[in-house]
Parts: structure tokens; C-alpha cells; sequence
């Protein structure tokens, strides 16, 4: 079936119909108005001119009506002739920028994310369209790079786990090893690597969808971080890495409102990420102090750093400044979009400051403090 019978007429003839329906509206009201009053008109003339000679009149009379229909026709056609110009370049402009944006959707679904429409000078309307479509791509674009670098991450983080277990497996079954305490230890903790990966993707994926179930009660600031920072000290004396807490007493008894385990976790996360980037004899601290109406908490380092076009990205699910870096000391890059999940969830927000690589981090917490 033509596309002019399944979608209708096309937008420079919709528009030239238009016209011309507009104009036969006017010109038969013209008509009938010229009509009905023009012969009172002529009419009350004649007899203010006291013109009684029949022929004299009716010879008035045949002029007056051949003046009106000749002028009424030519303005009719001169309407006509205009209407057709300007809905033939009009449209010719219109279906020029719908084309582009035509071109661009179709390029979209195609999955060619990079597509975007060129500015055009076709009004304000054409020009937010084709910002929030360039916008729209954008965002897909992204999107689909996320996509794809989840799935990469996910098979290597799998992949490794899932080698290491069919490897003892294997040499179980061909008698090269025994199913004892160590092996057994070897794939459990494999096994445990994997549940972890998937209770932090769902972790993640709830949260997001605004379904992370919480146990809230009114927490002290202090209590929130003395279990974090009593269960890393060990892992940071075994890298070299010193840990300190900044907190004052009156900050330490400000209440909050929130989950006391997820907090835990999400300063937990923190810590771990830190001491991960920070090399032997750096630092890590942890601060909490009062601002305004939150409670601010920060967690520093001296380590690495973080590029700025890396910033924006790092608590989107397994994104990674260094891949091979944080894969060598265990990251998953799930636990800064834990930690965002869980904050977003407690009405905070979660920021990250760098002056650049070598320069160590600073992540900020801020928390509305309990009404």
C-alpha cells in the first residue's frame, strides 16, 4: 500500500489543502456578504442620487456587479498564487528539518547511538525537539556503552570463579587432587565470590528500582561509624595503610534517621575502595562533622587519585578508573553504586573530588539529620 494511503497526505499538501480551504471559506463569505448587502447598498445610493431612469440604473447596476466579482476574483487568485508559494517553501523547509530528524531516529534504531540531528533555524519548537532528541541519544549512547562494559565485567568476574572451580573439580575427578579441608576451603571461597557478585548486583538493581527494604530507626552518627571502622583496622595494618576517625564528641550524638547495617556497608564500601587505591604508608581518614541541617561524612585518601572525565562515572555499576588495577586487588566495581544506591535511598547524597591521578580522593556523604 502507497505511504500516502496509510499515513495520509503529505505535510506540503496538507498544508496547500489548508490554504485553500481557508481561502473558500473567505472568498464564499465574501460572496455572499457582497450579495446581500452590496444590492442595499447600490440600492440606497441610487436613491440618494436620485437616479430614477431605469436603463441609467440597471446600466449602474451590471458595472457595480462586474467591479465587485472582478475584484473579488482577482484577489482570489492573487490569495490563491501566495498560499501555494509560501506552503510550497514552507513545507519545503519543514519536511527538510523532519527528514534530518527522520534520518537520525532511523540510524538510532539501528543502534548507531552517535547519530544526532544538526541545528536548524526553523523556530524554537524545531529547536527543542532537536535538542531533546541529541539528548535522547546521548543518553542511549551511554547507556549502551554501560551495557556493554557490565556485560565484559560480568563474564571476567565470572569467568575467573567459575575456571578455578572446574580446574579443582577436574583434578578431583581425575584423582590429580583431593577433595580435602584446603581444596574444599579453595571452592568455597570461589563460590562465595560469585554469591557476593550476584547479592551486590541485586543489591544494586533494587535499589535503583526504589525497592531496597530497610530497617529504619534513629542511629547516633557514632555508632554508624565505630563498626566499619573497628572491622577494616586489620585489613589497613596488614597493606601499611594508616586509618584514622575525625569526629568530635558532639557530632559523634547527633541522631540520624536510617538502616544502621546499610550505612555500615555503605561506609564499609568506602573504606574498602580506599584502601585499595592507597599504597603502603599512605593515609586514610575518616571525618564526620555537622553541616547545617546534615551530618557530613568523608572519607579521604592519599592514594591514587581520579582523573576528571573519570569522576562523573564512578558510581555507575562496574565502571573503573584502572580495569586491571582494581580487578588485581578484588574490586568488583559494584561497591561505589552500592554506596550511592543506599544514600540516595536515605534522602543523601554521595560526591567524589580528585585534583587528579596521584592526588588521592575525597568522598563525601551528606545526611539529613533526624527531625
Amino acid at each position: 500500500m502507497p505511504a500516502e494511503l496509510r499515513w495520509g497526505w503529505k505535510l506540503g499538501t496538507r498544508l496547500l489543502a489548508s490554504s485553500v480551504l481557508v481561502l473558500a471559506v473567505g472568498t464564499g463569505t465574501a460572496w455572499v456578504v457582497a450579495f446581500i448587502t452590496g444590492q442595499v447598498i447600490f440600492h440606497d445610493h441610487m436613491i440618494m442620487a436620485e437616479a430614477t431612469d431605469p436603463p441609467v440604473v440597471a446600466h449602474a447596476r451590471e458595472a457595480f456587479e462586474a467591479a465587485w466579482t472582478l475584484s473579488l476574483s482577482l484577489a482570489l487568485l492573487a490569495a490563491f498564487l501566495a498560499s501555494i508559494v509560501i506552503s510550497f517553501f514552507l513545507s519545503r523547509r519543514m519536511v527538510g528539518a523532519l527528514n534530518k530528524v527522520r534520518q537520525a531516529a532511523a540510524h538510532v534504531a539501528q543502534g548507531d547511538y552517535s547519530a544526532r540531528v544538526p541545528e536548524g533555524s526553523m523556530g524554537a519548537e524545531f529547536a527543542e525537539l532537536t535538542s531533546a532528541f541529541n539528548r535522547m541519544a546521548g543518553e542511549l549512547d551511554h547507556v549502551e556503552q554501560t551495557r556493554k562494559r557490565l556485560l565484559s565485567d560480568l563474564a571476567h568476574e565470572m569467568r575467573t570463579p567459575i575456571a578455578t572451580v572446574d580446574g579443582y573439580l577436574e583434578a578431583i575427578s581425575d584423582g590429580v587432587a583431593e577433595p580435602d579441608e584446603t581444596t574444599l576451603g579453595l571452592l568455597r571461597e570461589q563460590v562465595q565470590r560469585l554469591t557476593r557478585l550476584a547479592q551486590d548486583i541485586s543489591l544494586v538493581s533494587t535499589a535503583e528500582e526504589g525497592r531496597l527494604s530497610m530497617r529504619r530507626s534513629l542511629v547516633m552518627v557514632g555508632e554508624i561509624l565505630d563498626n566499619p571502622m573497628t572491622q577494616a583496622r586489620n585489613k589497613y595494618v596488614v597493606r601499611g595503610v594508616t586509618l584514622h576517625c575525625e569526629v568530635d564528641e558532639s557530632t559523634r550524638y547527633v541522631m540520624l534517621s536510617g538502616d544502621w547495617d546499610r550505612m555500615g556497608q555503605v561506609l564499609t564500601n568506602l573504606l574498602d575502595n580506599a584502601l585499595r587505591h592507597t599504597p603502603a604508608d599512605g593515609q586514610v581518614i575518616l571525618r564526620a562533622a555537622q553541616a547545617g541541617a546534615c551530618v557530613r561524612i568523608q572519607v579521604s585518601d592519599t592514594g591514587d587519585g581520579i582523573a576528571a572525565e573519570h569522576l562523573p562515572h564512578i558510581f555507575e555499576r562496574f565502571y573503573r578508573v584502572d580495569t586491571a588495577r582494581d580487578r588485581e586487588h578484588g574490586g568488583s566495581g559494584i561497591g561505589l553504586a552500592i554506596v550511592r544506591s543506599i544514600v540516595e535511598a536515605h534522602g543523601g547524597t554521595v560526591t567524589a573530588q580528585s585534583e587528579g591521578q596521584g592526588k588521592g580522593t575525597l568522598m563525601t556523604i551528606e545526611l539529613p539529620i533526624a527531625r
